[in-house]
Protein backbone atom coordinates (compact mmCIF):
# COMPACT_ATOMS: atom_id res chain seq x y z
CA UNK A 1 0.00 0.00 0.00
CA UNK A 2 1.25 3.49 -0.55
CA UNK A 3 1.38 5.83 2.10
CA UNK A 4 -0.04 9.11 1.06
CA UNK A 5 0.97 12.24 3.49
CA UNK A 6 -0.81 15.49 1.84
CA UNK A 7 -4.09 16.08 3.40
CA UNK A 8 -5.71 17.56 -0.10
CA UNK A 9 -3.96 15.71 -2.71
CA UNK A 10 -4.44 16.28 -6.60
CA UNK A 11 -5.98 13.24 -7.63
CA UNK A 12 -7.24 12.69 -11.61
CA UNK A 13 -9.49 9.70 -12.74
CA UNK A 14 -8.70 8.53 -16.18
CA UNK A 15 -12.27 7.05 -17.45
CA UNK A 16 -13.20 8.17 -21.07
CA UNK A 17 -16.57 6.51 -21.23
CA UNK A 18 -18.52 4.95 -21.85
CA UNK A 19 -21.64 6.12 -20.03
CA UNK A 20 -22.71 3.69 -18.21
CA UNK A 21 -18.92 2.88 -16.56
CA UNK A 22 -18.59 6.67 -16.18
CA UNK A 23 -21.59 6.49 -13.56
CA UNK A 24 -19.89 3.32 -11.94
CA UNK A 25 -17.21 5.58 -10.88
CA UNK A 26 -19.40 7.81 -8.34
CA UNK A 27 -18.41 5.37 -5.63
CA UNK A 28 -15.02 6.08 -6.43
CA UNK A 29 -15.03 9.91 -6.15
CA UNK A 30 -17.94 9.68 -3.00
CA UNK A 31 -14.88 7.39 -1.37
CA UNK A 32 -12.04 9.77 -2.18
CA UNK A 33 -13.62 12.45 -0.74
CA UNK A 34 -14.51 10.91 2.36
CA UNK A 35 -11.09 10.17 2.99
CA UNK A 36 -9.53 13.50 1.86
CA UNK A 37 -12.45 16.10 2.19
CA UNK A 38 -10.06 18.79 1.16
CA UNK A 39 -8.63 16.87 -2.04
CA UNK A 40 -9.24 17.98 -5.34
CA UNK A 41 -10.71 15.47 -7.93
CA UNK A 42 -10.56 15.68 -11.42
CA UNK A 43 -12.02 12.89 -14.17
CA UNK A 44 -10.71 12.58 -17.50
CA UNK A 45 -13.34 11.58 -20.25
CA UNK A 46 -14.29 12.75 -24.10
CA UNK A 47 -16.14 15.56 -24.46
CA UNK A 48 -19.34 13.85 -25.27
CA UNK A 49 -19.10 12.63 -21.62
CA UNK A 50 -18.43 15.92 -19.92
CA UNK A 51 -22.05 17.25 -19.25
CA UNK A 52 -22.54 14.38 -17.47
CA UNK A 53 -19.68 14.45 -14.84
CA UNK A 54 -20.39 17.97 -14.20
CA UNK A 55 -23.04 17.20 -12.56
CA UNK A 56 -21.51 14.77 -9.41
CA UNK A 57 -21.66 16.03 -6.50
CA UNK A 58 -18.08 15.15 -5.95
CA UNK A 59 -16.34 15.56 -8.90
CA UNK A 60 -14.44 19.08 -8.90
CA UNK A 61 -13.43 19.46 -12.65
CA UNK A 62 -13.91 17.41 -16.00
CA UNK A 63 -10.71 17.13 -18.60
CA UNK A 64 -11.84 16.61 -22.12
CA UNK A 65 -9.84 13.70 -23.82
CA UNK A 66 -9.85 15.49 -27.28
CA UNK A 67 -6.30 13.48 -28.28
CA UNK A 68 -3.20 12.31 -26.64
CA UNK A 69 -1.22 15.27 -26.60
CA UNK A 70 -3.51 18.01 -25.68
CA UNK A 71 -4.92 15.87 -22.60
CA UNK A 72 -1.33 15.27 -21.26
CA UNK A 73 -0.25 18.56 -21.41
CA UNK A 74 -3.63 19.28 -19.36
CA UNK A 75 -2.99 16.47 -17.13
CA UNK A 76 1.01 17.73 -16.49
CA UNK A 77 -0.75 21.28 -15.83
CA UNK A 78 -2.69 20.04 -12.99
CA UNK A 79 0.09 18.83 -11.64
CA UNK A 80 -1.71 15.64 -9.47
CA UNK A 81 -0.27 13.89 -7.16
CA UNK A 82 -2.41 10.33 -7.78
CA UNK A 83 -3.37 8.91 -11.22
CA UNK A 84 -6.03 6.23 -11.07
CA UNK A 85 -6.55 4.77 -14.18
CA UNK A 86 -10.28 3.22 -14.37
CA UNK A 87 -9.64 2.72 -18.08
CA UNK A 88 -6.99 0.68 -18.58
CA UNK A 89 -6.88 0.92 -22.35
CA UNK A 90 -3.48 0.84 -24.37
CA UNK A 91 -4.43 4.56 -24.62
CA UNK A 92 -4.90 5.09 -20.96
CA UNK A 93 -1.54 3.35 -20.54
CA UNK A 94 0.11 5.18 -22.51
CA UNK A 95 -1.23 8.64 -21.13
CA UNK A 96 -0.77 7.35 -17.95
CA UNK A 97 3.41 6.22 -17.97
CA UNK A 98 3.65 9.68 -19.89
CA UNK A 99 1.98 11.68 -17.78
CA UNK A 100 3.84 13.35 -14.27
CA UNK A 101 2.43 12.33 -11.34
CA UNK A 102 4.39 10.75 -7.94
CA UNK A 103 1.66 7.90 -7.37
CA UNK A 104 0.16 5.84 -10.55
CA UNK A 105 -2.35 3.43 -10.02
CA UNK A 106 -4.58 1.08 -12.62
CA UNK A 107 -7.70 -1.37 -12.12
CA UNK A 108 -7.39 -5.01 -13.20
CA UNK A 109 -9.57 -5.22 -16.19
CA UNK A 110 -9.64 -8.50 -16.61
CA UNK A 111 -9.76 -8.27 -20.34
CA UNK A 112 -8.35 -11.29 -21.43
CA UNK A 113 -11.02 -13.43 -19.41
CA UNK A 114 -13.51 -11.26 -20.40
CA UNK A 115 -12.98 -11.72 -24.34
CA UNK A 116 -12.41 -15.40 -23.74
CA UNK A 117 -15.77 -15.83 -22.20
CA UNK A 118 -17.54 -13.92 -24.61
CA UNK A 119 -15.83 -15.53 -27.82
CA UNK A 120 -15.68 -19.11 -25.99
CA UNK A 121 -17.53 -19.21 -23.14
CA UNK A 122 -14.45 -20.04 -21.23
CA UNK A 123 -15.61 -19.57 -17.29
CA UNK A 124 -12.42 -17.65 -14.89
CA UNK A 125 -12.51 -17.08 -11.88
CA UNK A 126 -11.45 -13.52 -12.82
CA UNK A 127 -14.94 -12.32 -14.17
CA UNK A 128 -16.63 -13.17 -10.28
CA UNK A 129 -15.31 -9.55 -9.68
CA UNK A 130 -18.05 -6.49 -10.53
CA UNK A 131 -16.37 -3.76 -12.37
CA UNK A 132 -17.16 -1.65 -8.49
CA UNK A 133 -15.11 -3.90 -6.92
CA UNK A 134 -11.83 -3.94 -9.40
CA UNK A 135 -12.06 -0.08 -8.77
CA UNK A 136 -11.98 -0.29 -4.65
CA UNK A 137 -9.14 -2.68 -5.22
CA UNK A 138 -6.85 -0.10 -6.96
CA UNK A 139 -8.48 2.04 -4.45
CA UNK A 140 -7.39 0.28 -1.58
CA UNK A 141 -3.72 0.69 -2.88
CA UNK A 142 -3.27 4.05 -1.62
CA UNK A 143 -5.67 3.16 1.75
CA UNK A 144 -8.95 4.10 0.39
CA UNK A 145 -11.35 2.23 2.26
CA UNK A 146 -14.89 0.92 0.16
CA UNK A 147 -17.17 2.63 3.05
CA UNK A 148 -19.54 3.07 0.16
CA UNK A 149 -19.54 0.71 -1.49
CA UNK A 150 -22.39 1.00 -4.88
CA UNK A 151 -23.95 4.26 -6.11
CA UNK A 152 -26.41 6.18 -3.78
CA UNK A 153 -28.97 9.15 -4.34
CA UNK A 154 -27.13 12.60 -4.10
CA UNK A 155 -24.24 10.99 -6.48
CA UNK A 156 -25.20 13.49 -9.35
CA UNK A 157 -27.19 16.89 -8.91
CA UNK A 158 -28.88 17.19 -11.44
CA UNK A 159 -26.61 19.97 -12.81
CA UNK A 160 -27.88 23.83 -12.65
CA UNK A 161 -31.26 24.92 -11.17
CA UNK A 162 -34.13 25.74 -13.14
CA UNK A 163 -35.38 28.88 -13.33
CA UNK A 164 -38.73 29.02 -11.57
CA UNK A 165 -41.45 31.64 -11.23
CA UNK A 166 -42.16 33.22 -7.92
CA UNK A 167 -45.02 32.53 -6.33
CA UNK A 168 -47.52 28.94 -6.20
CA UNK A 169 -46.73 26.73 -8.93
CA UNK A 170 -48.57 24.07 -11.09
CA UNK A 171 -46.64 21.16 -11.77
CA UNK A 172 -47.03 18.50 -13.83
CA UNK A 173 -45.99 14.77 -13.32
CA UNK A 174 -45.84 12.40 -16.30
CA UNK A 175 -45.95 8.55 -15.65
CA UNK A 176 -48.11 6.55 -18.24
CA UNK A 177 -45.95 3.45 -17.97
CA UNK A 178 -46.95 -0.08 -16.19
CA UNK A 179 -48.77 -0.98 -12.82
CA UNK A 180 -45.47 -1.23 -11.09
CA UNK A 181 -43.53 1.96 -12.39
CA UNK A 182 -46.77 4.30 -11.08
CA UNK A 183 -46.17 2.57 -7.92
CA UNK A 184 -42.71 3.39 -7.63
CA UNK A 185 -43.46 7.30 -8.83
CA UNK A 186 -45.05 7.73 -5.45
CA UNK A 187 -42.11 8.70 -3.25
CA UNK A 188 -41.01 10.97 -5.81
CA UNK A 189 -44.61 12.77 -5.75
CA UNK A 190 -44.27 12.56 -2.08
CA UNK A 191 -41.31 14.59 -2.25
CA UNK A 192 -42.47 17.03 -4.83
CA UNK A 193 -45.26 17.96 -2.39
CA UNK A 194 -42.53 18.24 0.42
CA UNK A 195 -39.85 20.11 -1.48
CA UNK A 196 -42.88 22.45 -3.12
CA UNK A 197 -45.77 22.35 -0.74
CA UNK A 198 -47.56 25.13 -1.69
CA UNK A 199 -47.37 23.90 -5.44
CA UNK A 200 -50.31 22.40 -7.47
CA UNK A 201 -49.50 19.13 -8.53
CA UNK A 202 -51.37 17.54 -11.25
CA UNK A 203 -50.78 13.68 -12.29
CA UNK A 204 -50.89 12.58 -15.87
CA UNK A 205 -51.72 8.61 -15.79
CA UNK A 206 -53.58 5.64 -17.53
CA UNK A 207 -57.09 5.00 -16.40
CA UNK A 208 -56.23 1.73 -14.98
CA UNK A 209 -53.39 3.48 -13.12
CA UNK A 210 -55.20 6.52 -11.47
CA UNK A 211 -56.17 4.88 -8.64
CA UNK A 212 -52.84 3.86 -6.87
CA UNK A 213 -52.04 8.18 -7.03
CA UNK A 214 -55.41 8.95 -6.34
CA UNK A 215 -54.93 6.71 -3.19
CA UNK A 216 -51.19 8.58 -2.28
CA UNK A 217 -53.68 11.66 -1.76
CA UNK A 218 -50.78 14.29 -2.67
CA UNK A 219 -52.34 14.88 -6.17
CA UNK A 220 -53.78 17.87 -6.76
CA UNK A 221 -55.49 16.57 -9.99
CA UNK A 222 -55.41 13.31 -12.34
CA UNK A 223 -55.31 13.78 -15.97
CA UNK A 224 -56.07 10.58 -17.76
CA UNK A 225 -54.37 9.69 -20.68
CA UNK A 226 -56.14 7.18 -22.73
CA UNK A 227 -53.54 6.30 -25.05
CA UNK A 228 -53.95 2.73 -24.91
CA UNK A 229 -57.91 2.89 -25.40
CA UNK A 230 -58.57 6.02 -27.63
CA UNK A 231 -59.55 5.62 -31.27
CA UNK A 232 -56.76 7.29 -32.52
CA UNK A 233 -53.44 7.74 -30.54
CA UNK A 234 -52.68 10.56 -32.56
CA UNK A 235 -56.14 12.50 -31.79
CA UNK A 236 -55.30 11.57 -27.98
CA UNK A 237 -51.78 12.86 -28.30
CA UNK A 238 -53.25 16.51 -29.19
CA UNK A 239 -56.25 16.09 -27.37
CA UNK A 240 -54.09 15.76 -24.31
CA UNK A 241 -51.53 17.74 -25.35
CA UNK A 242 -54.29 20.91 -25.33
CA UNK A 243 -55.62 19.78 -21.95
CA UNK A 244 -51.60 20.27 -20.52
CA UNK A 245 -51.56 23.68 -22.40
CA UNK A 246 -54.80 25.22 -21.33
CA UNK A 247 -52.96 24.65 -17.67
CA UNK A 248 -50.56 26.74 -18.14
CA UNK A 249 -47.96 24.37 -16.11
CA UNK A 250 -44.95 25.70 -14.96
CA UNK A 251 -42.56 22.52 -15.12
CA UNK A 252 -42.76 19.21 -15.85
CA UNK A 253 -41.05 16.10 -14.06
CA UNK A 254 -40.95 13.44 -16.47
CA UNK A 255 -39.75 9.71 -15.49
CA UNK A 256 -41.29 7.84 -17.84
CA UNK A 257 -38.34 7.67 -20.88
CA UNK A 258 -40.37 7.52 -23.78
CA UNK A 259 -40.72 9.95 -26.43
CA UNK A 260 -44.22 10.63 -26.78
CA UNK A 261 -44.24 11.64 -23.31
CA UNK A 262 -40.79 14.39 -23.69
CA UNK A 263 -42.76 15.70 -26.83
CA UNK A 264 -46.41 16.05 -24.85
CA UNK A 265 -44.54 18.18 -22.86
CA UNK A 266 -43.05 20.16 -25.01
CA UNK A 267 -45.48 20.71 -27.29
CA UNK A 268 -48.06 21.80 -24.75
CA UNK A 269 -45.39 24.60 -23.79
CA UNK A 270 -44.03 23.40 -20.62
CA UNK A 271 -41.52 25.81 -19.70
CA UNK A 272 -39.47 23.88 -17.36
CA UNK A 273 -38.88 19.73 -18.24
CA UNK A 274 -36.91 17.69 -15.86
CA UNK A 275 -36.16 14.18 -17.19
CA UNK A 276 -33.57 11.35 -17.85
CA UNK A 277 -31.00 11.59 -20.10
CA UNK A 278 -31.13 8.30 -21.54
CA UNK A 279 -34.73 9.05 -22.33
CA UNK A 280 -35.96 8.88 -26.25
CA UNK A 281 -36.76 12.19 -25.96
CA UNK A 282 -33.93 13.45 -24.17
CA UNK A 283 -33.69 16.45 -26.90
CA UNK A 284 -36.91 17.52 -25.75
CA UNK A 285 -35.89 17.92 -22.23
CA UNK A 286 -34.25 21.26 -20.18
CA UNK A 287 -33.03 19.60 -17.21
CA UNK A 288 -31.58 16.29 -17.95
CA UNK A 289 -30.60 13.37 -14.78
CA UNK A 290 -28.30 10.94 -15.28
CA UNK A 291 -29.59 7.61 -15.59
CA UNK A 292 -28.09 4.90 -13.46
CA UNK A 293 -28.85 1.22 -13.49
CA UNK A 294 -27.47 0.85 -10.31
CA UNK A 295 -29.99 2.51 -8.49
CA UNK A 296 -33.34 1.09 -7.33
CA UNK A 297 -35.86 2.74 -9.83
CA UNK A 298 -37.81 4.23 -6.71
CA UNK A 299 -34.54 5.80 -6.09
CA UNK A 300 -33.78 6.85 -10.27
CA UNK A 301 -37.35 8.45 -10.23
CA UNK A 302 -36.22 10.23 -6.98
CA UNK A 303 -33.06 11.83 -8.58
CA UNK A 304 -35.27 13.40 -11.35
CA UNK A 305 -35.87 16.18 -8.21
CA UNK A 306 -32.11 16.37 -7.79
CA UNK A 307 -32.75 20.07 -10.14
CA UNK A 308 -34.51 21.45 -7.04
CA UNK A 309 -33.04 20.16 -3.78
CA UNK A 310 -29.58 17.68 -2.17
CA UNK A 311 -31.58 15.75 0.52
CA UNK A 312 -33.77 13.48 -1.80
CA UNK A 313 -34.41 10.80 0.84
CA UNK A 314 -38.10 9.80 1.61
CA UNK A 315 -40.55 6.77 1.54
CA UNK A 316 -43.45 5.50 0.09
CA UNK A 317 -46.32 7.35 1.06
CA UNK A 318 -49.56 6.12 3.19
CA UNK A 319 -52.18 4.99 1.01
CA UNK A 320 -55.64 5.62 2.26
CA UNK A 321 -58.42 3.67 2.51
CA UNK A 322 -60.89 3.98 -0.18
CA UNK A 323 -64.48 3.75 1.31
CA UNK A 324 -66.10 1.91 -1.83
CA UNK A 325 -62.70 -1.31 -1.51
CA UNK A 326 -65.41 -3.88 -0.72
CA UNK A 327 -62.41 -6.31 -1.60
CA UNK A 328 -60.82 -5.22 2.62
CA UNK A 329 -64.15 -6.72 4.70
CA UNK A 330 -64.20 -9.63 2.10
CA UNK A 331 -60.35 -10.62 2.89
CA UNK A 332 -60.26 -9.66 6.38
CA UNK A 333 -63.56 -11.73 7.05
CA UNK A 334 -61.80 -14.25 5.57
CA UNK A 335 -58.87 -14.43 7.86
CA UNK A 336 -56.68 -14.36 4.86
CA UNK A 337 -52.76 -13.81 5.77
CA UNK A 338 -50.88 -14.59 2.53
CA UNK A 339 -51.11 -13.71 -0.90
CA UNK A 340 -49.95 -14.22 -4.32
CA UNK A 341 -49.61 -12.67 -7.63
CA UNK A 342 -49.30 -15.68 -10.26
CA UNK A 343 -49.74 -13.98 -12.85
CA UNK A 344 -47.85 -10.89 -15.57
CA UNK A 345 -48.16 -9.16 -18.66
CA UNK A 346 -44.70 -11.23 -20.03
CA UNK A 347 -45.19 -15.22 -20.07
CA UNK A 348 -41.71 -15.48 -19.10
CA UNK A 349 -42.11 -13.79 -15.70
CA UNK A 350 -44.75 -16.16 -14.59
CA UNK A 351 -43.58 -18.80 -12.19
CA UNK A 352 -44.75 -22.26 -13.47
CA UNK A 353 -48.58 -23.18 -12.61
CA UNK A 354 -48.01 -25.69 -10.93
CA UNK A 355 -45.30 -24.23 -8.54
CA UNK A 356 -47.73 -21.71 -7.75
CA UNK A 357 -50.71 -24.35 -6.60
CA UNK A 358 -47.49 -25.96 -4.23
CA UNK A 359 -47.19 -22.64 -2.77
CA UNK A 360 -50.85 -21.69 -2.26
CA UNK A 361 -51.00 -25.37 -0.61
CA UNK A 362 -48.05 -24.79 1.69
CA UNK A 363 -49.25 -21.49 2.68
CA UNK A 364 -52.48 -22.16 3.38
CA UNK A 365 -51.14 -25.18 5.79
CA UNK A 366 -49.14 -22.47 7.34
CA UNK A 367 -51.42 -19.63 8.04
CA UNK A 368 -54.57 -21.99 8.75
CA UNK A 369 -56.45 -20.03 6.14
CA UNK A 370 -57.28 -19.84 2.46
CA UNK A 371 -54.58 -17.67 0.27
CA UNK A 372 -55.34 -14.11 -1.42
CA UNK A 373 -55.09 -14.67 -4.97
CA UNK A 374 -55.13 -11.02 -6.93
CA UNK A 375 -54.47 -10.08 -11.10
CA UNK A 376 -56.17 -9.07 -13.83
CA UNK A 377 -58.74 -9.61 -16.25
CA UNK A 378 -56.15 -10.98 -18.78
CA UNK A 379 -55.17 -13.19 -16.22
CA UNK A 380 -58.09 -14.67 -14.85
CA UNK A 381 -57.74 -17.95 -16.31
CA UNK A 382 -54.35 -18.44 -15.64
CA UNK A 383 -55.23 -18.12 -11.74
CA UNK A 384 -58.47 -20.45 -12.45
CA UNK A 385 -56.18 -22.76 -13.53
CA UNK A 386 -53.83 -22.82 -10.44
CA UNK A 387 -56.45 -22.26 -8.37
CA UNK A 388 -58.06 -25.96 -9.45
CA UNK A 389 -54.89 -27.44 -8.95
CA UNK A 390 -54.35 -25.72 -5.57
CA UNK A 391 -58.01 -26.65 -4.75
CA UNK A 392 -60.72 -23.91 -4.25
CA UNK A 393 -60.76 -24.61 -0.38
CA UNK A 394 -57.24 -22.84 -0.24
CA UNK A 395 -57.87 -19.86 -2.16
CA UNK A 396 -59.82 -16.38 -2.15
CA UNK A 397 -59.42 -15.76 -5.85
CA UNK A 398 -60.16 -11.94 -6.90
CA UNK A 399 -58.74 -12.18 -10.03
CA UNK A 400 -60.33 -10.18 -12.29
CA UNK A 401 -62.87 -9.11 -10.08
CA UNK A 402 -61.61 -5.66 -8.18
CA UNK A 403 -60.90 -2.16 -9.49
CA UNK A 404 -57.71 -0.53 -8.23
CA UNK A 405 -58.51 0.54 -4.91
CA UNK A 406 -60.02 -2.49 -4.35
CA UNK A 407 -56.80 -4.79 -5.43
CA UNK A 408 -54.77 -2.50 -2.91
CA UNK A 409 -57.21 -2.97 0.00
CA UNK A 410 -57.40 -6.71 -0.35
CA UNK A 411 -53.82 -6.36 -0.25
CA UNK A 412 -53.03 -4.46 2.71
CA UNK A 413 -53.95 -6.57 5.68
CA UNK A 414 -51.56 -9.29 4.81
CA UNK A 415 -48.76 -10.56 6.61
CA UNK A 416 -46.76 -11.73 3.59
CA UNK A 417 -47.45 -11.34 -0.24
CA UNK A 418 -45.61 -13.71 -2.79
CA UNK A 419 -45.33 -12.36 -6.32
CA UNK A 420 -43.75 -12.70 -9.95
CA UNK A 421 -41.91 -9.41 -10.88
CA UNK A 422 -45.12 -7.31 -11.40
CA UNK A 423 -46.81 -4.31 -10.07
CA UNK A 424 -48.87 -6.23 -7.32
CA UNK A 425 -46.02 -6.50 -5.45
CA UNK A 426 -44.70 -2.96 -5.26
CA UNK A 427 -47.96 -2.38 -4.35
CA UNK A 428 -47.47 -4.46 -0.97
CA UNK A 429 -44.46 -2.55 -0.42
CA UNK A 430 -46.01 0.47 -0.79
CA UNK A 431 -48.79 -0.87 1.96
CA UNK A 432 -45.75 -2.18 4.02
CA UNK A 433 -46.96 -5.39 3.68
CA UNK A 434 -43.77 -7.77 3.32
CA UNK A 435 -43.08 -9.39 -0.15
CA UNK A 436 -41.48 -12.34 -1.34
CA UNK A 437 -40.64 -11.54 -5.44
CA UNK A 438 -39.73 -14.53 -7.57
CA UNK A 439 -37.21 -13.13 -10.78
CA UNK A 440 -36.84 -15.19 -13.51
CA UNK A 441 -35.46 -13.12 -17.09
CA UNK A 442 -35.43 -9.88 -14.50
CA UNK A 443 -32.59 -9.03 -11.82
CA UNK A 444 -32.48 -7.16 -9.34
CA UNK A 445 -29.58 -4.86 -10.71
CA UNK A 446 -32.53 -3.30 -13.53
CA UNK A 447 -33.89 -1.53 -9.85
CA UNK A 448 -37.39 -3.19 -10.03
CA UNK A 449 -37.03 -5.83 -7.41
CA UNK A 450 -39.09 -5.39 -3.97
CA UNK A 451 -37.56 -1.53 -2.29
CA UNK A 452 -36.67 -1.82 1.43
CA UNK A 453 -35.05 -4.48 3.89
CA UNK A 454 -38.32 -6.21 5.24
CA UNK A 455 -38.59 -7.58 1.47
CA UNK A 456 -36.47 -10.44 -0.56
CA UNK A 457 -36.11 -11.99 -3.60
CA UNK A 458 -35.74 -14.80 -4.77
CA UNK A 459 -33.61 -16.12 -7.59
CA UNK A 460 -31.77 -18.65 -9.56
CA UNK A 461 -27.86 -17.04 -10.69
CA UNK A 462 -27.61 -17.94 -14.78
CA UNK A 463 -25.68 -16.36 -17.41
CA UNK A 464 -27.93 -15.92 -19.70
CA UNK A 465 -30.22 -13.45 -16.72
CA UNK A 466 -31.08 -11.04 -17.54
CA UNK A 467 -32.14 -11.67 -21.26
CA UNK A 468 -34.65 -8.47 -21.53
CA UNK A 469 -35.72 -5.60 -19.75
CA UNK A 470 -39.30 -6.30 -18.91
CA UNK A 471 -39.32 -9.76 -19.44
CA UNK A 472 -40.69 -11.63 -23.30
CA UNK A 473 -42.90 -14.10 -24.64
CA UNK A 474 -40.90 -16.83 -24.83
CA UNK A 475 -37.15 -17.87 -23.23
CA UNK A 476 -34.68 -16.43 -25.96
CA UNK A 477 -32.69 -19.81 -25.31
CA UNK A 478 -35.80 -22.53 -24.72
CA UNK A 479 -34.93 -23.62 -21.85
CA UNK A 480 -36.65 -21.11 -19.11
CA UNK A 481 -34.28 -22.20 -16.55
CA UNK A 482 -34.61 -19.18 -14.45
CA UNK A 483 -38.10 -20.35 -13.74
CA UNK A 484 -38.45 -23.65 -14.00
CA UNK A 485 -35.00 -24.43 -11.40
CA UNK A 486 -36.61 -22.38 -8.78
CA UNK A 487 -38.04 -24.54 -6.07
CA UNK A 488 -41.39 -24.37 -4.39
CA UNK A 489 -39.58 -24.86 -1.04
CA UNK A 490 -37.18 -21.78 -1.84
CA UNK A 491 -40.24 -19.92 -1.73
CA UNK A 492 -42.43 -20.92 0.49
CA UNK A 493 -39.37 -20.82 3.33
CA UNK A 494 -38.82 -17.03 2.28
CA UNK A 495 -42.48 -16.35 2.73
CA UNK A 496 -42.85 -18.25 6.27
CA UNK A 497 -39.82 -16.18 7.18
CA UNK A 498 -41.77 -13.02 6.86
CA UNK A 499 -44.85 -14.81 8.76
CA UNK A 500 -42.66 -15.88 11.57
CA UNK A 501 -41.42 -11.99 11.38
CA UNK A 502 -44.44 -10.28 12.03
CA UNK A 503 -45.92 -12.90 15.12
CA UNK A 504 -42.33 -11.70 16.72
CA UNK A 505 -41.24 -15.45 16.66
Amino acid sequence: MVEITKPDPRILVIRMSSLGDIILTAPVFRNLRAKWPAARLDILVKPQFMGAVSKNTFIDKALPFTGLTPALSAINAGRYDIIIDLHCTPRSRLLSLLARAPVKLRYKKASLARRLFVDFRIPSPALEKHTMERYFEALAEIGVPAEYAGPELGDWSGGSRPALKRGPLKVCLLQTAFLGDCVLTLPLLRKLRELLPEASVSVVTRPETAGIFAASGLASEIIEDRKKTAASGLSEFFRLKEELSERGFDAAIIPHRSLRSSLLARAAGIPVRVGFSSSAGSFFLTHKVPFSWLLHDLERNLSLLSPLAENLKTSFPGMRASPEARALSLSGSAGVKAGVNAGSAWATKRWPAEKWARLIRGLARETGGRVLMVGGPGEAAWNSEIERMADPANCFNLAGKTTMPELMEAIRPLKVFVSNDSGPMHIAVAMGVPAVGIFGPTTRELGFFPYGPANSVVETPLDCRPCALHGSNKCPRGHFLCMRLLTVGEVLKAAKEKLSAGTGS
